[in-house]
């Protein structure tokens, strides 16, 4: 194992989850409904528009007596208005270090990334939380429907915006990447150079898993029946003038595997991780969204991001965790993986004994100072 990984013992890879279904690009887990025929035929779900910025405190965590909160919106080069948060130290004087998240995927602001944000500005950084296109409380219609491109230039507008604050020193400017959002800072911070290091904890890389399926299990066959299905779902959208949705995410009838299980844990619970705006607590995607993922692998030019680096954390026992291990292994130096003993995928999203955020805090103290 390379001296920059850092773990208690050598761990055996997760079992492959089931694949029972071998014809279907199984999503359940990361918020897109299973691709089956069944769900193809599904009812169509009525989308929505953004709604205005809520002011009152409606995160999934309490609130921070040590920073100061505000909500703000920017736009993107796609002309798509963001919703975020932005937290500022209380009192702090001088220029300041940022850091832009997002993430997980099919979440919002109000939750994880909302959550490591607010505690990494209690630790002197002003930090920015934002709602991807199309989800949360940002705009774009459709409604929840997800890009790898689009998703990844929302990074990179959170990063104008936080260079034009006059309390940034924009270039001292980080990102964090939660979940499927991991895969998308990646894939921004290789492009966008003024960006100085990169975290992607518990990440997915979204363009793999839905081309390829869990543990790239998905053969050619069934990658192009999915196709074949997506091109029909495409057909009875443009027939109806508007996109269907699947059933509502991560609902459980019992069997499924233990990591959708634990999804289900945190979007589903009102005392972890439930928002009503939240694709994965309480809505689905468009039908057609893993069309645009399907052939465009976000991680082709990840060793581009060095000299600056990246800083990789994953549980022990997460579902997921090959994805960091690949990517950490693609990645040139300087680069880091912190495996967390005994925590799987979602502890890595609200378990503040879990979450290393002294580790965050001293790699972005040394990184952008």
């Amino acid at each position: 194992m390379n001296t920059h990984q850092k773990t208690s013992s050598t761990i055996a890879h997760q079992e492959e989850p089931d694949m029972a279904r071998r014809n279907v690009l199984k999503m359940t887990g990361a918020g897109i409904a299973a691709l089956s025929t069944g769900a193809l035929a599904a009812s169509q779900a009525s989308a929505q528009s953004p709604l205005p910025l809520t002011e009152e405190w409606d995160k999934t965590f309490a609130k921070s007596d040590k920073v100061d909160h505000k909500k703000v919106s920017f736009t993107n080069r796609y002309g798509i208005t963001l919703a975020a948060d932005l937290y500022q130290p209380k009192n702090s004087s001088s220029k300041l270090a940022a850091i832009a998240v997002g993430g997980p995927f099919g979440a919002v602001k109000e939750q994880a990334s909302g959550l490591y944000a607010q505690t990494l500005a209690e630790r002197g950084f002003i930090t920015l939380a934002f709602d991807p296109s199309y989800t949360g409380e940002s705009s774009g219609e459709p409604r929840n429907v997800a890009s790898p491109d689009i998703n990844t230039e929302d990074f990179s507008a959170a990063v104008d915006f936080l260079g034009l604050q006059p309390s940034v020193d924009r270039e001292r400017i980080g990102v964090i990447g939660i979940c499927g959002w991991g895969g998308m800072a990646l894939n921004a911070v290789a492009v966008d150079k003024r960006v100085k290091a990169v975290v992607a904890s518990t990440m997915y890389d979204m363009t793999r898993v839905m081309s390829r399926g869990y543990n790239d299990s998905v053969t050619l066959e069934q990658r192009t029946r999915t196709l074949e299905q997506l091109g029909q779902q495409r057909w009875q959208d443009a027939e109806h003038g508007t996109p269907a949705y699947g059933p509502v995410s991560l609902e459980l009838s019992g069997g499924e595997p233990q990591f959708v299980v634990e999804y289900a844990a945190y979007y589903k619970s009102p005392a972890r991780g439930f928002h009503p705006r939240a694709i994965n607590s309480n809505a689905s995607w468009t039908l057609t969204t893993p069309l645009s993922f399907m052939n465009m692998p976000i991680l082709s030019y990840i060793a581009e991001i060095s000299p600056r680096p990246v800083l990789f954390i994953h549980g022990e026992k997460a579902h997921s965790r090959y994805f960091s291990e690949t990517a950490y292994a693609a990645a040139a130096e300087p680069k880091e993986l912190i495996i967390i003993p005994g925590a799987n995928h979602t502890d890595l999203y609200d378990q503040m004994d879990v979450i290393p955020f002294d580790k965050l805090t001293a790699f972005f103290q040394t990184h952008l100072a």
